[in-house]
C-alpha cells in the first residue's frame, strides 16, 4: 500500500512538502469526499499548525491548489462544495488550537488572580504574626521579669528565713522562668526566620564551624572536644541564616557529647554529592522517633539528661527548606548522630 492509498499517511514535517500534500488532499476530496478524506484533512491541518502556517497562508495555499485543479478539469458546484468542506476541516484544527489558547489564557489569568489573593493573605498573616510576636515578647516577658526579679530578691534578702525545701522551691521557680524566657526567644527567632529576606552569597561552612566551636569552648573551658573539618567547605545561601543553622547543629552536637571524656565532631560534604553533614559521637537517639525530630518544642531527651527548648532542629529545618533543600538524620542510642542537609540547586 502506498502513501496515497493509506487513509492516514505518515506526517511530513518538512514545510516544503505541504503545498503538494494539500493539493493531493484536495484532489482526493473532490474524487471521493469520504470520512477517510476528512481524516486526511485533519492530519494535514495539524501538520500545517505545527509548521507554523498562518491562516492567510493557508487560504492562499487552498486557492492555489484549487486553481491548479480548475486548470486540469472543470469544477462543478459539487466539487466546489467538497473543496469548501476540506478547507473547513483543516481550519477547524486552527479553531481548536485558538480555543485552547483562549482557555489557557483564561485559566492563567484566573490562576494569577488566585495567586495574588493568596499572596495578600500570606502578607496579612505575616503582619499578624509579627504583631503577635511583639505582643508575646512584651506581654510575657514583663511578668516573667517580675517573677524572676522578686524571686532573686527573696533569695538574696530572705535566704536565712527559708529552710532547704523553701530554697529548693525558689530555685525551681527561677529556673522555670529562665526556661520560659528561652522558649519565648526561640519562638520569636523561629517566626522571624520564615519572614526574612534571603541573601545569596558564598559561605564557608568550615570557617563558620571553627568559629562556633571556639566560642563554645570559651564558654566551657573544661570540655575537651575535637572538630574535624576541611580547610574550606563552600556553600551558597544566606550567610546569617546558615550561621544560625550551623550554630544549632553544632551546639546540639556539643551538648550531646558532654558525657564523653573527649567529644568528636565532624563537618563535611559527602564525596560526589551536594550533601553536607554534621556528625558527633554523643548520646544519639532512637531512630523510631526520627519522624518527630524536627518538630518545634519536641525533645527526645529529658531536661534532666540534657537542657534545651526543643526548637533548635525546627529552626535548622526551616532554614534549610527556605534554601530549597532538605534535612534528615541517622543515629543510634549512645553511638552519636549525623545530620545531613542540602541547600537546593
Amino acid at each position: 500500500m502506498t502513501e496515497l492509498d493509506s487513509p492516514h499517511p505518515a506526517p511530513q514535517p518538512s514545510g516544503d512538502t505541504l503545498p503538494s500534500r494539500y493539493a493531493e488532499a484536495l484532489r482526493l476530496a473532490l474524487l471521493a469526499p469520504t470520512a477517510d478524506a476528512r481524516a486526511r484533512a485533519w492530519d494535514l491541518g495539524r501538520d500545517l499548525v505545527d509548521a507554523g502556517i498562518a491562516l492567510p497562508e493557508l487560504s492562499a495555499l487552498h486557492h492555489q491548489a484549487l486553481a491548479q485543479l480548475a486548470n486540469e478539469q472543470a469544477l462543478g458546484p459539487e466539487a466546489l462544495e467538497a473543496a469548501s468542506v476540506l478547507f473547513g476541516e483543516v481550519v477547524s484544527v486552527y479553531e481548536l488550537v485558538a480555543r485552547g489558547y483562549r482557555d489557557s489564557n483564561v485559566a492563567l489569568r484566573r490562576r494569577n488572580h488566585e495567586l495574588e489573593h493568596a499572596k495578600e493573605a500570606v502578607e496579612a498573616a505575616s503582619r499578624e504574626l509579627e504583631a503577635f510576636s511583639y505582643s508575646v515578647s512584651h506581654d510575657l516577658r514583663v511578668p516573667l521579669h517580675s517573677i524572676d526579679g522578686f524571686s532573686r530578691a527573696l533569695e538574696e534578702d530572705n535566704a536565712s528565713q527559708l529552710d532547704e525545701v523553701g530554697r529548693s522551691h525558689l530555685k525551681r521557680v527561677r529556673e522555670a522562668t529562665r526556661r520560659m524566657a528561652g522558649l519565648i526567644d526561640d519562638l520569636l527567632r523561629l517566626a522571624r526566620i520564615s519572614r526574612e529576606q534571603l541573601c545569596d552569597e558564598i559561605v564557608d561552612l568550615a570557617d563558620l564551624s571553627r568559629g562556633i566551636i571556639e566560642r563554645l569552648q570559651k564558654g566551657a573551658p573544661s570540655r575537651h572536644v575535637e572538630l574535624s573539618a576541611p580547610d574550606h567547605l563552600m556553600a551558597r545561601g544566606d550567610p546569617r541564616l546558615l550561621a544560625v543553622a550551623m550554630e544549632n547543629l553544632l551546639s546540639n552536637a556539643w551538648k550531646f557529647t558532654s558525657r564523653r571524656a573527649v567529644g568528636h565532631l565532624e563537618v563535611g560534604l559527602l564525596p560526589g554529592t551536594p550533601v553536607y553533614f554534621v556528625r558527633d559521637d554523643g548520646a544519639g537517639f532512637d531512630m523510631r522517633h526520627v519522624a518527630r525530630l524536627f518538630g518545634a518544642f519536641v525533645r527526645l531527651h529529658t531536661p534532666q539528661e540534657f537542657e534545651g527548648t526543643g526548637v533548635g532542629l525546627a529552626t535548622v529545618q526551616r532554614i534549610v527548606l527556605r534554601h530549597g533543600g532538605r534535612i534528615w538524620a541517622e543515629s543510634a542510642v549512645d553511638r552519636g548522630a549525623t545530620f545531613y542537609f542540602t541547600l537546593g540547586s
